[in-house]
């Protein structure tokens, strides 16, 4: 069996997937011209991407159940059809409630699922590239609003911001249709051939359930730091477009262009930093990209102009990439394999979280500021000061263990 599975082809049609469930970091391009045409706020609409970002554990924890036991092709396939749904039918919405039910829930139920399988699926065939493979398969969801952005902004500029929800929907519905039949599960305890486990791998000989995990103290300080990595990623995915008009003086089809330039330097980073973790360490990466986000932020409050603003999130989406590639392996090197789909599900509660706070953070402290974004990037510098601190506790606490 282990001989007939073709585990590239199985990590690319996960990854095609995602790079459709992953248009939700292009919605800032949406949400301007959405409430231009409905005459809803910007608070209303942002809310949607909050649903859809926070309700991310639900899905994520019955996704990797479900995944542990098997069903990996339909949670993957399901997840990813009901998020493309959700996004086509948030173009018939007619009520902020509509748009919650639709983009909030759906396509946030949907990403989930899909997310969760992919993700354990894809690190239990790459034991020896869990950084490659998690930096691949998330760095594909990253690239999404590389391509979802220029082509929704292109279809709002000749229609209108339902119409692109529709028209990128079923492109969405097609893909994922397609791709679902080239997923396989991993066979139980896969090795590649001609690999063998390294003698010490940490967390190679104990699988954890997620009971067990939650009496470890490591678990407090890696969802701690998944949400301060998390955060300022959140807060320009959901803010990049109005934060260069607003602050830079970008126009709408500019800021949009920043946006797709925003999620090429997230994409990348998953893969880069994901790569480079499987060589240094995690540990070692985060310090880096914790410090690597301080600067950025400190970029974007001090350096006026594009160059300024392309300088701050070309570094910002690099690192937010980079915390979405190293924090899957860092649950399994610490709990497993076994448990790995709701291990990860509990610990992505720390981006959750992040989503639930960054975006709302970053729209009341401009709505109070004249649209300056400031004091919401010196809060986000405070929380990548306090995640260096975490970080060297979790180095301390992996030493003892």
């Amino acid at each position: 069996m282990e001989k007939q599975l073709n585990r590239w082809q199985v990590i690319f049609a996960s990854t095609a997937i995602l790079l459709c469930t992953g248009a939700v970091y292009a919605f800032s391009v949406f949400a301007g011209p959405l409430s231009a045409q409905t005459g809803w706020s910007m608070p209303e609409i942002m809310m949607a991407f909050t649903i859809n970002s926070a309700i991310g554990p639900i899905p994520m924890i019955l996704g990797g159940y479900l995944v542990d036991k098997g069903y990996v092709k339909w949670t993957i396939a399901l997840g990813g059809l009901l998020f493309a749904i959700g996004f086509y039918l948030t173009g018939y919405v007619t009520s902020p409630g509509m748009l919650y039910v639709t983009y909030g829930l759906m396509a946030g139920l949907g990403q989930g699922f899909a997310y969760s399988g992919a993700l354990s699926n894809t690190l239990r065939l790459f034991p020896d590239k869990r950084g490659l493979a998690s930096g691949i398969l998330t760095g594909g969801m990253g690239f999404a609003a590389v391509l979802a952005s220029p082509i929704a902004s292109n279809l709002i500029q000749s229609h209108n911001a339902s119409f692109a929800f529709k028209t990128i929907g079923l492109a969405y519905i097609v893909v994922v249709l397609i791709a679902s039949l080239f997923i396989k599960p991993a066979p139980a305890g896969y090795k590649p051939e001609g690999w063998t486990p390294p003698a010490q791998a940490r967390g190679g000989a104990v699988n954890k359930n997620w009971t067990d995990m939650l009496k470890t103290p490591i678990f407090y300080v890696i969802i701690s730091m998944f949400f301060v990595g998390a955060f300022s990623g959140l807060m320009i995915a959901s803010q990049a477009s109005p934060i260069g008009q607003s602050m830079f003086g970008l126009s709408a089809g500019t800021a949009a262009l920043y946006v797709s330039l925003y999620s090429i330097s997230n994409s990348s980073g998953r893969f880069i930093w994901g790569t480079v973790s499987d060589k240094i360490g995690r540990s070692k990466t985060l310090m880096i990209i914790f410090s690597v986000v301080a600067c950025a932020l400190l970029v974007l409050t001090l350096i006026p102009g594009q160059f300024g603003f392309a300088l701050g999130i070309i570094g910002l989406g690099l690192c937010f990439g980079g915390v979405m590639g190293v924090f899957p392996s860092i649950v399994m090197e610490n709990y497993g394999p076994a448990n790995q789909g709701v291990n990860y599900g509990i610990v992505f509660t720390g981006y959750s979280l992040a989503a639930f706070f960054a975006p709302r953070v970053a729209v009341q402290m401009a709505a109070a500021n004249n649209g300056n974004y400031s004091n919401a990037f010196y809060v986000a510098i405070a929380l990548a000061l306090i995640g260096l601190a975490l970080n060297a506790t979790y180095m301390k606490l992996t030493a003892k263990k």
